[in-house]
């Protein structure tokens, strides 16, 4: 098993955008899941949130 929480530079590397877009979204994520500032946003929050399978992020779940 891999980790479980997803960093800006994972999402930049899944999407192919800028450090920008990725600590956006990552802003996005926790605002639509309500999370607080202390909390982290994982790897099956991104998933759902895009309607993506848990599977299709289990290469960059490993790194």
């Amino acid at each position: 098993m891999g980790r479980r929480v997803i960093h800006a530079q994972d999402i930049m590397e899944i999407t192919g955008k800028g450090r920008t877009y990725a600590y956006d979204l990552l802003r996005k994520i926790k605002e639509f899941f309500k999370k607080l500032p202390h909390q982290v946003v994982t790897f099956e929050d991104y998933a759902e949130y895009h309607g993506v399978s848990l599977a299709s992020l289990q290469g960059y779940m490993s790194k």
